[in-house]
């Protein structure tokens, strides 16, 4: 025959085992509005029957169960939607930063605009135009090459503004880049903590659910694969175990970031070109010269050494933030031997150079032409020729966007502007006429387009360039929230289900303390009544 007071420990045992799923809920509800949380769950388990297998058990018609317990307290997590929703939102990342990239870029070449490269070049042209029908007037000189003086200026401003966001960028690669050390950093911290408690027999929740809020925000800047690793000692079936996370590289192979306890540290590194036409590699400056980025190094723990290099060829398309800000900076293309396979990449690095080389072959083609042409002669009050009619010399000087301007001799004497096809012929204009001319003129150095031709194709480009980001980060967006509202489903807070499981939780335990009052009658009917037969 059983104990008499084994009841009382199988309604006690019930108690405690609804109370655990009362404080459980009662978790859930105060985190509710708690960014990353995972909602909690009570496995309930029937503990051990009576008797216990031996060969001095009792005969009895069965295993009497004893009560329930708490076996353990688990997050509710889907690891198949968290891998879905970081892969999605490492493409957003990408999308994201190259999409705010073009957007600085579009806004500096907005075209038609009051002020731009196109609205100038139309103005030299016309004055171009002007000037031909009167090429003695001073007037039509002055304007002729004040409107030069405009498209110079036009070309530096637009140099000196996306050289200036082209700037940012480099320090947005450096910042960024602190960020993810700093994430690798504290998921090793998180890593060894959870170390230190999984083997004594617990479930760290709080700090899975900190650990994978880190991996979350690491995944917008790089593609990760993460890799589980148990604890040992007395870690439950349920335990997460040490996060191993490592870099997913385009031909599959992996470069670990974090080891167990042990964080890698990423630096960015630039490319520029020695004496003997090689390619060397140093640590981002904040120098204000433009180096293209080379590749990261990624060197695990602090002990330092050379670690692995990633350069941009050996990451598939769309992999993060880090990835976009540097395809918008500029980079050196390398092969996975890390030698160079191409010219310098990049949004705002193709931009500048493409405008290098249209102010380069217009002022090229525009002196060339100048050249052949005769300025204006000129005489003192009396008549007599202080300057003779003689070919003009260089019309623009300077190189690239950054360093054209008129030249100071015809700044300072109009005269000088060489627009005449022959010497001393004073109302001869025919070389405005080819001057102007340039304004359909096919240029070599320009892929056969004119200057003002190949300029709108470059505002075409970058319209094209933000459309295609526009459209993928709108698309990444829109299938990020589909997979976010996915595991909001299955791992987020919802109130009304804890308030189902209260009420539950709630009556189960005031069933146990009814079965714990019954239990205490019955032994006060044991005690204080059996024996007193007749009384």
């Amino acid at each position: 025959m059983g104990s008499t007071f084994m009841g009382l420990e199988t309604s006690k045992r019930g108690l405690s085992a609804q109370q655990s799923g009362l404080y459980t809920t009662g978790h859930n509800i105060s985190n509710a509005n708690t960014i990353g949380y995972s909602r909690q769950t009570v496995n309930l388990k029937p503990t051990n029957g009576f008797p216990g297998a031996g060969m001095n058990a009792p005969q009895i018609p069965g295993y009497l169960g004893t009560g329930s317990t708490a076996g353990s307290i688990q997050r509710v997590r889907d690891q198949f939607i968290d891998n879905q929703f970081r892969q999605e939102t490492t493409k957003l990342g990408y999308w994201g930063s190259r999409t705010e990239a073009i957007g600085q870029l579009e806004g500096i070449l907005k075209e038609p605009s009051t002020y731009g490269i196109d609205t100038a070049f139309n103005d030299f042209f016309k004055a171009l135009q002007d000037l031909s029908a009167s090429p003695e007037n001073s007037a039509a000189r002055q304007v002729a090459i004040e409107k030069a003086k405009t498209l110079a200026e036009s070309f530096n401003y637009t140099n000196k503004q996306l050289t200036e966001v082209q700037e940012n960028l480099k320090n947005q690669i450096n910042v960024e880049t602190k960020n993810v050390n700093s994430i690798l950093k504290q998921i090793a911290q998180l890593n060894d903590q959870i170390a230190n408690s999984e083997p004594n027999g617990y479930l760290p929740n709080d700090l899975y659910d900190e650990r994978d809020i880190l991996v979350d925000q690491l995944s917008q800047y790089l593609p990760i694969t993460i890799k589980k690793e148990g604890n040992g000692g007395n870690s439950k079936e349920a335990a997460e175990g040490t996060y191993n996370i490592f870099l997913k590289l385009a031909d599959g192979s992996e470069v670990q970031l974090v080891n167990k306890r042990e964080a890698a540290t990423l630096t960015p590194q630039t490319t520029t070109v020695d004496a003997g036409g090689n390619l060397v590699d140093s640590n981002f400056d904040e120098s204000k010269t433009f180096t293209p980025f080379s590749q990261f190094n990624i060197v695990m723990g602090s002990g330092g050494g050379t670690g692995a290099t990633v350069n941009m060829s050996q990451l598939n398309k769309g992999s993060g933030i880090l990835q976009g800000i540097v395809e918008s900076y500029g980079y050196v293309n390398k092969n996975t031997a890390g030698t160079a396979i191409s010219a310098v990449d990049g949004v705002f690095s193709d931009k500048l150079a493409e405008l290098d080389q249209l102010a380069d072959e217009f002022a090229k083609e525009f002196n060339k032409i100048h050249k052949t042409g005769y300025t204006l002669e000129k005489k003192d009050a009396n008549g007599v020729v202080i300057d003779a009619s003689v070919q003009g010399g260089d019309f623009f000087v300077g190189n690239g966007a950054g360093g054209i301007k008129v030249s100071d001799g015809i700044l300072k004497d109009f005269n000088k502007f060489a627009v005449s096809s022959a010497a001393n012929e004073v109302g001869n204009g025919k070389i405005a006429i080819e001057l102007s001319n340039l304004k359909t003129k096919a240029l070599a150095g320009l892929n056969n387009a004119s200057a003002q031709t190949f300029f709108q194709s470059m505002i075409g480009d970058v319209g094209v360039m933000g459309e295609q980001a526009t459209r993928m980060f709108k698309n990444s967006s829109s299938l990020q929230l589909s997979i976010s509202n996915n595991r909001a489903s299955v791992s987020s807070v919802s109130l009304d289900e804890e308030m189902t499981n209260m009420i539950m939780y709630q009556q189960a335990y005031n069933a146990s303390a009814r079965m714990l009052t019954v239990m205490d009658e019955t032994l006060e009917k044991i005690i204080n009544g059996m024996g007193r037969v007749g009384l």
